[in-house]
């Protein structure tokens, strides 16, 4: 005899002050993110003049011509570039050699796989602020300064220890006898790898994607550091032209910076959907 148990979900029914409450906190939330981005765009209309006089309120005569300015003046076209290389470059690589580093430590063990794992991971503890003199040393000594493959290099490097942490995380969950019925069958690890592991870890390849993109295109110091050419110079590091030591060219600056901000928003806007779905995967199965 089989009994069938129906579970009613009601509708939780909160407290028309706290519902308030709770509504009102979220409107602060909203206007605490979104004022910023209100007031740059609203500032890049005004004039270095006028934003000295009036720094919050409107602009009174609003003018387009700090955009087509900005852009010629810090060459935008180079930045978006070379800003564009870096991250999708470099992107890739972190997935891939973090998917295979991560595929190897789940599921190929040894008795090394802890101490080389461990070795891996703890570079999530390093920040760019301490290697930074070793990291120009090393780039003047092998040539790579000034160079694309010199940023392109530790930019990798930095992006892999989390990415090797989640992946490993995130493929201990496929069960071995997937991988050990496919070796039975004569596959071998680099055909199991990408026929099976790769498909099937592309939450994990999304949420490393959403990191490493935001990571990299917002990025200053590592190409302040070892780049000295305009032709290779990124968007953050591009914007510092319209600052000076004793004055800033305020309205080009913030029309340059509004600039730079879209890529991230239209990137956001394209794949909010994936970016929600890679994050809550990925933080379940790690």
């Amino acid at each position: 005899m089989k009994t069938a148990v129906k579970t009613k979900i009601r509708k939780t029914d909160f407290h028309p002050l706290l519902r308030i409450f709770v509504y009102l906190t979220v409107l602060v939330f909203t206007v605490l993110t979104l004022y910023p981005l209100f007031w740059l765009v609203i500032s890049s209309l005004k004039t270095t003049t006028e934003f000295q006089r009036n720094m919050t309120g409107l602009p009174v005569n609003p003018t387009i011509n700090n955009y087509p300015t900005a852009w010629r003046l810090a060459q935008f076209d180079t930045l978006f570039l070379n800003s564009l290389f870096f991250t999708v470059a470099s992107t890739l690589l972190v997935i891939l050699f973090s998917l295979m580093a991560g595929f190897a430590f789940a599921k190929i063990r040894s008795k090394a796989t802890p101490f080389l794992h461990g070795s891996f991971v703890i570079g999530i503890l390093l920040t760019l602020q301490s290697i930074m003199v070793p990291l120009f040393l090393m780039a003047v000594a092998t040539n790579l300064y000034n160079t694309r493959l010199g940023v392109l290099i530790p930019y990798v490097g930095m992006g892999m220890p989390i990415g090797i942490y989640l992946c490993t995380e995130f493929i201990k969950s496929v069960p071995d006898s997937v991988v050990e019925s496919a070796r039975i069958d004569g596959a071998s690890y680099l055909r199991i790898f990408a026929m099976i592991v790769a498909p099937m870890a592309k939450p994990v390849a999304v949420t490393l994607a959403i990191l490493n993109v935001s990571g990299v295109w917002n990025e200053f110091m590592l190409v302040n550091i070892l780049v000295s050419s305009d032709a290779l110079r990124t968007l953050p590091v591009g914007i510092l032209k319209f600052s000076g030591p004793l004055a800033s060219d305020y309205g080009r600056m913030f029309a340059a910076l509004t600039i730079g901000m879209v890529p991230m928003v239209v990137f956001y806007l394209i794949f909010r959907k994936q970016i929600t779905q890679g994050v809550s995967a990925g933080a379940v199965k790690g």
